[in-house]
């Protein structure tokens, strides 16, 4: 399946979920290489993302890893309130494995013939839930913070998919010097280079559903690239 035969909601759907997989499996990457602040650009690497071209194929199982990354890493703060379950069908998923993922969900409906609102089970057409009922809820969780929605975040971000790789990966110490609040965090890539997002990427913070461990996966990501 090529990259442009998509509809444009699955191609969002594959540029955010597929940038989660490289953020998320490059955790031996990030682990393994000691890098110090000083050595990092501000700026990030262009990388040959296998998406991109005309004639660029889907690594469909690599897609579905990072879903599993935004399910069980992302979501807890991050929104993605314009992807449907049924984005995933034939991305990722099958559609019996995508409406499963829905049924996980229970969803608020209504109002019913009473005008009562009820809840059920999550169906392909339903939107993946939110993490927090409102944005006041998002911030008071979060330090004040509002964790931005993962929609649309590589078209949103200067540098794409590139920048969201290069953030999620290039936390390190701050430089001699730099006084930080607490709470806060030193990633070169982010505008003013404190962010107040904790490294999301640690060592067994994810054990991938297809038995792969996160340094073959990094093997074959660069191998591919």
């Amino acid at each position: 399946m090529s990259f442009t035969s998509l509809s444009r909601g699955k191609k969002m759907a594959l540029s955010t979920i597929g940038v989660l997989t490289a953020g998320g499996v490059s955790l031996a990457l990030a682990l393994h290489h000691s890098v110090k602040a000083s050595e990092l650009e501000l700026h990030p690497p262009n990388f040959p993302w296998s998406h991109s071209g005309m004639l660029s194929s889907l690594d469909h199982a690599s897609v579905r890893r990072g879903y599993q990354v935004y399910k069980q890493v992302c979501a807890a703060c991050h929104s993605m309130e314009y992807l449907a379950f049924r984005n995933l069908v034939g991305v990722s998923h099958t559609e019996a494995e995508a409406k499963a993922l829905a049924e996980e969900f229970e969803i608020v409906d209504g109002p019913d013939e009473k005008g009562e609102m009820f809840t059920r089970p999550g169906k392909l057409s339903d939107y993946f839930p939110k993490p927090y009922a409102n944005p006041e809820a998002a911030r008071a969780a979060n330090n004040g913070a509002l964790p931005p929605d993962l929609s649309y975040i590589v078209n949103a971000r200067h540098g794409g998919e590139d920048y969201v790789f290069s953030l999620l990966t290039g936390y390190c110490d701050a430089p001699a010097g730099v006084k930080l609040l607490d709470g806060v965090y030193y990633n070169p890539y982010f505008p003013g280079q404190a962010i107040g997002m904790a490294p999301p990427i640690y060592n067994e913070i994810i054990e991938f559903e297809d038995g792969k461990s996160p340094n073959i996966i990094v093997a074959k990501s660069v191998r591919t690239k």
